[in-house]
């Protein structure tokens, strides 16, 4: 999906505590119409892009958006850093930093990015988006050089064989020294009866 702020105008949103609010509804809906941006307040599941109520960012999404210049941080009508807004992340989500960097390469690649704790994993992903499709793929982020048992892999590949998932792992490289530094390596586990 195409990723645009409206013209050339970025959407103001203000953050309170750990949360990044959309005020002006028309601006929500255009974010969440985007990408699935948010979660308009006080509707779980949209029916339609178009709300007339605040939506909600989570700090992962807020920063993606401010980093590609769609959105404008606000506190106390001062304009928040990036650096100031992933601090406060940095605090809020284990693993931040190794999380974020999937966040932005799947995100940055087209696909829709929602959380994925109901399906024990960090994220679930569309190609599409939700209330098109059901989500494809739950995706565990794993730091490089971190390890995962067997028990935890065929644990996790039941789960997404039951709610009809591909699941993946995504490590992100962060190794300076070689070339593909930076890149997102994915294992993808296919199921199948011997």
């Amino acid at each position: 999906m195409a990723q645009q702020n409206l013209g050339n105008k970025k959407i103001k949103v203000e953050l309170i505590d750990n949360f990044l609010v959309v005020w002006n509804p028309k601006e929500g809906s255009h974010l969440y119409k985007t990408a699935y941006y948010g979660k308009p307040i006080g509707i779980p599941k949209p029916k339609i892009p178009e709300f007339d109520v605040p939506l909600i960012l989570d700090l992962m999404e807020g920063l993606y958006l401010a980093e590609t210049g769609q959105i404008e941080i606000i506190e106390n009508k001062k304009p928040v850093s990036l650096k100031t807004l992933q601090k406060k992340a940095m605090q809020l989500y284990e693993e931040f930093e190794v999380k974020y960097t999937v966040y932005h390469d799947l995100r940055t690649n087209g696909l829709i990015v929602m959380p994925g704790i109901k399906f024990g994993c960090d994220f679930a992903v569309y190609k599409y988006g939700p209330g098109i499709e059901h989500a494809p793929y739950m995706v565990s982020v794993k730091p490089q050089g971190s390890t995962i048992s067997a028990t935890e892999i065929v644990k996790a590949g039941r789960l997404a064989t039951t709610v009809r998932k591909r699941f993946i792992i995504a490590v992100p490289n962060k190794n300076k020294d070689k070339e593909d530094e930076g890149k997102t390596k994915y294992l993808i586990f296919k199921w199948f009866k011997a």
